[in-house]
């Protein structure tokens, strides 16, 4: 008999963690989500931020320059909702839930960061909010402390408050789920091919390479909007990152230079 043959396995028990995202992908997986990429170059992009020491996250840059392209197209902040029949909310601006990964008794777990006035805030102010989120326990986070909240209902109860959560006031939804999603691994060189998510759209993008050359993506509900909509807007997307995300990338290379002369 080999090592090993005929010993048998042990039981674990679904953590907080790993039932807040099996219910997140239960009500996603309902949703008719179509991928759409666009071979970007952000070359410019690319060449600003590595005059900076403390160069912003790509994260923060490419979030801050979609929630300017949600902002010329309204489309892209507006949700599906079924209550009190099935109709279409557009939230005034936008709310990115960007994911990010902590640790939960020794387990990974997945936190989600709602950040709003994207387009408003500058990318040193953004960058300082992901910085600290990624620093702070689990417990800052309002998805997990709602989760932790509502572990213990049984499934039925728990995936009601859900749906209505989604479905019952389009302002509710975007304060506590987002307007749009994003969620990436281009740091450990992957990236996902079709996210799953509730929300209207998901970005992700994959790794950058040293000419700026890099693949994005859009995951967008198509009871939303369409897919010529969502082309368009990653043309735009790529526009907004090589001009008003690398103007001010280089300012803030000029101003660190003046700062230490």
């Amino acid at each position: 008999m080999s090592q090993g043959q005929g010993r048998a396995g042990r039981f674990i028990r679904l953590s907080l963690p790993r039932q807040y995202i099996i219910d997140l992908l239960h009500f996603s997986q309902k949703i008719p989500s179509i991928p759409v990429q666009r071979k970007m170059n952000v070359g410019k992009t690319l060449a600003a931020r590595k005059c900076l020491p403390n160069a912003p996250s790509w994260v923060v840059i490419v979030a801050k320059a979609y929630a300017i392209v949600c902002a010329e197209f309204p489309a892209l902040r507006r949700s599906y909702l079924a209550l009190p029949w099935a109709h279409l909310y557009q939230h005034p601006n936008s709310l990115a839930s960007i994911a990010i990964e902590k640790e939960v008794d020794g387990e990974p777990a997945v936190a989600f960061l709602r950040l709003g006035e994207l387009d408003c805030n500058s990318l040193t102010s953004l960058d300082s909010c992901l910085r600290q989120a990624r620093e702070e326990p689990i417990e800052k986070f309002r998805s997990y402390r709602l989760a932790k909240r509502m572990y213990w209902f049984p499934t039925l109860l728990r995936r009601s408050i859900w749906w209505i959560g989604l479905n019952g006031s389009g302002y509710y939804r975007a304060r506590h789920f987002g307007t749009f999603g994003i969620s990436v691994y281009a740091s450990l060189g992957a990236e996902s091919l079709h996210p799953l998510s509730p929300l209207t759209s998901t970005l992700n993008y994959g790794p950058i390479d040293a000419e700026g050359n890099v693949n994005v993506r859009v995951v967008y509900d198509h009871r939303v909007l369409d897919g010529a909509t969502v082309a368009r807007a990653l043309v735009r997307l790529e526009e907004v990152l090589n001009t008003t995300c690398a103007v001010e990338l280089e300012m803030l290379a000029a101003a660190q230079v003046r700062k230490s002369a």
